[in-house]
C-alpha cells in the first residue's frame, strides 16, 4: 500500500518573491508570470518601504478578476523578508455583531507591525554530569512527596560548576525530565530550563533510532551572556497586556472583546523606548484588504487617519471594481472609494494574462500540486483559462487530477479534463444557467 503525504497547498503558496532583477521583473520569476509593470512598480514600493518613504500613503491594486493582485501584494510581503508580518482580510470582514469596525481595522493593522525584540540574558549552560533532586512530604498530603530544592553540576570543555537551585526550578528539572547528559541552558533570572539535546560525548548506549538531538559539549565557562531574539506583533503584545489587567482577562481572554486604547498607548510607549535604547526594532508588515469597494464611508475615514499613523503598516488594497457608490454615500467615485482616499495612494494596474501566460501559471500550479499534465491536457486547461477565466482553469486542475487516479492514471489527459468541465461550471455557465431557470428559481 503507497503513503502520501498530507500537504496542505495554498492558491498562492508558490510565490517566492517579485522575480525582480536590478528593479526589472522577469517574464517568469519567483512564481509569477507576466504583469511586468505591477511587479516593477510594487518593487519600488518595497524599496520605498525599507527606506522609510511610505508613510502616510498606501498602494491600491486595480485590475479585472483574476489578474494577480493578491498574487503580487504576497510577493511584497516576501520581498521585505520571512519575518515581516503578512495580514490578509476582505472589506466585508470588518462588519461584525461583536465588535466596532474601527476595532477590527485596528487588529489587524497591529497584526501587521511587527516587533523584533533582542534581549541579553545572563544564563548556565552545559553538560548535567550530576543531578540530586532533594524530596520532601507535602505539606497537606502526608502520603506524598514534593522537590524542595535541587544540586546540579553543569560541565563544559573548560570548566564544572555545581547549581544549588530553589523548588520551582526542582519541578521543571522533573518536569522536562532532565537526566545526567542531557545539555541544557538555565536562565540566572528567572530559572527557565532549556533543554538543548543530548551530549555526543556523553557516552551511554547506542541506539538505532534517537528522537533527540546530538549535540557537542559547550565550550568556554558555565555563566555565559546570550543575546536572545524574540518576534512579536503589537497586536500579540496588546493581548499580553490586557490579560495581566484583570483576573477576568486572566480567565476569559481578550480575543472577544475590545482592547481600550490605554493599553494599546501602553504597548506603544514601551516598545518605542525598546526602540530608542536599541533593544528592539519594528519591522513593519503588509495589511493586504482586497474587496476593498465593500468598506464604507466611516471605515475609510479610519483608514485614512490610520496611515498617517507613527505605528502604521504597508497598506496594500485591491478592487475589481469600476465607478461606483462609495458605501454608506449616494456618491459615486472610482473603484468605489472617497477621491481624499485615493489621492492618498499609489495606484498600481493589473492587466488580464495573454495564452501564453495562462499557460505558464498552470504549468507552475501543476508543479506546485504535484500534477503531471499531457500536454493536450495542458492546452484544453489553457483555452479554458483564457475563454472562461484563470482561476477556473487553475481550480479544475485537482478535480482532474483525481480523476484520473480514479481511472489508474499518472498523467492528466483531455479526456479528465473534458469530464470535469462537464462537471464543474464557471461563472459564465452559471449565469447562462440561472438565466433559462429563472421563471422555476425562488424569489
Amino acid at each position: 500500500m503507497s503513503s502520501r503525504k498530507f500537504e496542505r497547498i495554498g492558491a498562492h503558496s508558490h510565490i517566492k518573491g517579485l522575480g525582480l532583477k536590478n528593479g526589472k521583473a522577469l517574464q517568469i520569476a519567483d512564481g509569477l508570470v507576466g504583469q511586468i509593470e505591477a511587479r516593477e512598480a510594487a518593487g519600488i514600493v518595497v524599496q520605498l518601504v525599507r527606506e522609510g518613504k511610505m508613510a502616510g500613503r498606501g498602494v491600491l491594486l486595480v485590475g479585472p478578476p483574476g489578474t494577480g493582485k493578491t498574487a503580487i501584494a504576497i510577493a511584497m510581503a516576501k520581498e521585505l523578508g520571512e519575518d515581516v508580518p503578512f495580514v490578509a482580510i476582505s472589506g466585508s470582514e470588518i462588519y461584525s455583531a461583536e465588535m466596532k469596525k474601527t476595532e477590527v481595522l485596528t487588529r489587524a493593522m497591529r497584526r501587521a507591525i511587527g516587533v523584533r525584540r533582542r534581549e541579553v540574558r545572563k544564563v548556565y549552560e552545559g553538560v548535567v554530569s550530576d543531578l540530586n533532586i532533594r524530596m520532601t512530604r507535602h505539606p497537606y498530603n502526608p502520603f506524598q512527596q514534593v522537590p524542595e530544592g535541587a544540586k546540579i553540576v553543569l560541565k563544559t570543555k573548560a570548566e564544572s560548576r555545581a547549581l544549588h537551585v530553589d523548588e520551582n526550578v526542582a519541578k521543571e528539572l522533573i518536569a522536562k525530565q532532565i537526566n545526567v547528559g542531557d545539555v541544557v541552558m538555565i536562565d540566572a533570572e528567572t530559572g527557565k530550563i532549556t533543554k538543548i539535546g543530548k551530549c555526543v560525548e556523553s557516552g551511554g548506549e547506542v541506539l538505532d533510532i534517537v528522537v533527540e538531538q546530538k549535540v557537542s559539549m559547550p565550550d568556554g565557562p558555565t555563566a555565559k551572556e546570550r543575546e536572545f531574539v524574540h518576534t512579536v506583533t503589537l497586536h500579540d503584545l496588546d493581548v499580553m497586556n490586557a490579560r495581566s489587567g484583570s483576573l477576568f482577562s486572566l480567565l476569559f481572554g481578550v480575543e472577544d472583546r475590545e482592547i481600550s486604547s490605554e493599553v494599546r498607548q501602553r504597548v506603544d510607549e514601551s516598545v518605542k523606548r525598546w526602540v530608542d535604547t536599541g533593544r528592539a526594532e519594528i519591522l513593519p508588515g503588509v495589511l493586504f484588504i482586497d474587496d476593498v469597494h465593500m468598506l464604507d464611508i466611516e471605515a475609510f475615514s479610519f483608514l485614512g487617519r490610520a496611515m498617517e499613523s507613527e505605528l502604521a503598516p504597508i497598506i496594500v488594497l485591491a478592487t475589481n471594481r469600476g465607478v461606483t457608490k462609495v458605501r454608506g454615500t449616494d456618491v459615486e467615485a472610482p473603484h468605489g472609494i472617497p477621491l481624499d482616499i485615493l489621492d492618498r495612494l499609489l495606484i498600481i494596474k493589473t492587466k488580464p494574462y495573454s495564452r501564453d501566460e495562462i499557460k505558464e501559471i498552470l504549468k507552475i500550479r501543476a508543479k506546485e500540486e504535484g500534477i503531471e499534465l499531457s500536454e493536450e491536457a495542458l492546452e484544453k486547461l489553457t483555452s479554458l483559462g483564457e475563454e472562461y477565466s484563470l482561476r477556473y482553469a487553475t481550480q479544475l486542475l485537482s478535480p482532474a487530477a483525481t480523476k484520473a487516479r480514479n481511472s489508474g492514471k499518472k498523467v492528466v489527459e483531455v479526456d479528465d479534463v473534458l469530464s470535469v468541465q462537464s462537471l464543474f461550471v464557471d461563472v459564465k455557465q452559471s449565469s447562462a444557467y440561472l438565466k433559462e431557470m429563472e421563471e422555476k428559481m425562488l424569489k
